[in-house]
């Protein structure tokens, strides 16, 4: 398959290392203390946020820290096939600890002991990458809840181009899904679907890494943008 045109253009007409157009909403679900759509390209993602809040089952309380908890899912209609999936699939659950353990890394969980953070996410289009666009969803999700982090968590997908569409990313070639807390330098996650020789690795980690540092400054944006606004509704801006 030829991933760019004669014309120097991928399938869906971006430029080669040019990112899909992303897209972000806060307080989109009035009962969360937290929530966000995240989309980027046609892949849309749905985040809540519920807590700090009482444990709900005393034996898993933690004595030092918040217990952080996330469910993953997929909307039936998020996808063509529309495949049928029961709520306690393989593939959901393994989603589901990898936004987890993404999110411990940034969450202060230390100033929050004995208490509950809940993350839900939903795909609501899928057409790719929607292991990282969970990732960003719940970033900002949880920033929306004023849960304190040490730093924003952003997630892109690589291959031979960054932030590849459904078609590009079933096409073969490497896959490789990065976390990143830019601020700190510090990677929260990274998955491969295959083995790679080293210098691709190398080279499909770097565009990973791009994508990251690119998705980070539009979700600060985003964040800096919303706080303007609430400030003006409260009165703190002229």
């Amino acid at each position: 398959m030829e991933y760019i045109s004669p014309e120097g253009l991928r399938l869906d007409g971006r430029r080669p290392l040019e990112m899909r157009q992303l897209h972000a909403q806060l307080g989109v679900v009035d009962k969360a203390d937290g929530s966000a759509i995240f989309e980027m390209g046609n892949t849309k993602v749905i985040a809540a946020v519920y807590g700090p809040h009482e444990v709900q089952s005393k034996n898993q309380q933690l004595p030092d820290q918040a217990l952080v908890r996330c469910e993953y899912s997929m909307a039936n209609f998020s996808t063509g096939d529309r495949p049928r999936r029961s709520k306690g699939d393989r593939r959901a659950t393994e989603i589901s600890l990898v936004i987890r353990q993404t999110m411990e890394a940034a969450i202060l969980t230390h100033l929050m002991p004995r208490t509950q953070i809940d993350i839900f996410v939903q795909v609501l289009q899928a057409d790719g990458g929607t292991r990282a666009a969970c990732i960003n969803a719940a970033t900002l999700a949880i920033a929306d809840a004023g849960i304190p982090m040490c730093d924003l968590v952003t997630s892109c997908a690589a291959g031979y181009l960054n932030n590849m569409n459904y078609m590009e990313d079933s096409a073969g070639g490497p896959d490789v899904t990065v976390g990143l807390m830019t601020k700190m330098d510090k990677l929260t996650l990274l998955q491969m679907d295959s083995k790679l020789p080293m210098d691709i690795f190398e080279t499909v980690m770097q565009l990973a890494i791009e994508g990251c540092k690119a998705i980070v400054r539009y979700i600060q944006n985003i964040l800096l943008e919303n706080t303007k606004q609430l400030e003006y509704q409260r009165g703190l801006r002229s």
